[in-house]
């Protein structure tokens, strides 16, 4: 296990899938958990599982879309703990599927404001309170959609090619000051948002994605933290400005 003690951790989307995973695998590897989703119910709940195992955590309830409350987000890190040491940026939605020309212009604002526009802002912010440290660590959670191109799911495709640019900028403007920037590509993952996402779909089509990729299934909430783990330690520490893909071999063909 990674050694995070006395390290600040934020994850945003802590309240279900891989948010809460991860934020469960940062508090017992030492760290001090910030969760932050706009369901409180569910952040709640992480927060509670967190602290039944002796871990260090507590909740913030934002919305990823509002970079007001973004920026009193990462200001109440800051005011709290003094510091920001590692932010995972995973908060993200998904949208109905559809082909391009189907689309509305309520769609796009829609997915665009939370999976751009809130890892933007949230960068943005954090940035600022790592630059006061000359040490910090993000990783976003992209998409393989976001390094190919996604049937069914253009503007979700477009959002996460997007977080791709912002992660790689952000990796070259900042890595002299001593903070990396790196993301994770998942395939498709158990979790409640793919179900919504899928909900309707043909199994032939669920069975077709299974297939897609070399290891014949899909991806848990687990592997996919144990890459940001290694993305935050101190074992990836020449590691800034990648597309991590956690894909089971999906976009090596």
């Amino acid at each position: 296990m990674w050694n995070f003690e006395d390290k600040i951790v934020l994850v945003t989307g802590s309240a279900s899938g891989i948010g809460r995973e991860t934020a469960i695998a940062f508090a017992k590897g030492g760290a001090t958990v910030i969760g932050s989703d706009i369901n409180q119910d569910g952040g709640m709940e992480t927060d509670a599982l967190i602290k039944s195992s002796n871990g260090k955590s507590h909740f913030i309830q934002a919305n990823m879309a509002n970079i007001a409350e973004i920026e009193g987000l990462i200001s109440q890190i800051g005011d709290t703990h003094g510091r920001l040491d590692i932010a995972f940026n995973n908060a993200g939605v998904e949208g109905q599927p559809q082909r391009t020309a189907d689309g509305s212009e309520a769609d796009f604002d829609f997915i665009m404001g939370v999976n751009v526009k809130g890892v933007w802002a949230c960068m943005k912010y954090e940035l600022q309170q790592m630059l006061k440290q000359n040490s910090g660590c993000i990783i976003n959670t992209a998409s393989v959609a976001g390094l190919t191109g996604s049937h069914s799911l253009p503007i979700y495709s477009a959002s996460k090619h997007a977080v791709v640019g912002l992660t790689r900028s952000a990796a070259v403007e900042y890595g002299s000051k001593g903070i990396r920037v790196n993301c994770v590509n998942p395939y498709i993952v158990k979790t409640a948002m793919v179900e919504r996402a899928m909900a309707g779909t043909p199994p032939e089509f669920m069975q077709a994605a299974m297939q897609a990729t070399p290891a014949k299934r899909f991806g848990e909430v687990s592997e996919v933290a144990s890459a940001v783990l290694w993305l935050a330690s101190d074992g990836a520490s020449f590691v800034n400005g990648i597309t991590l893909p956690v894909d089971g071999g999906y976009t090596a063909q």
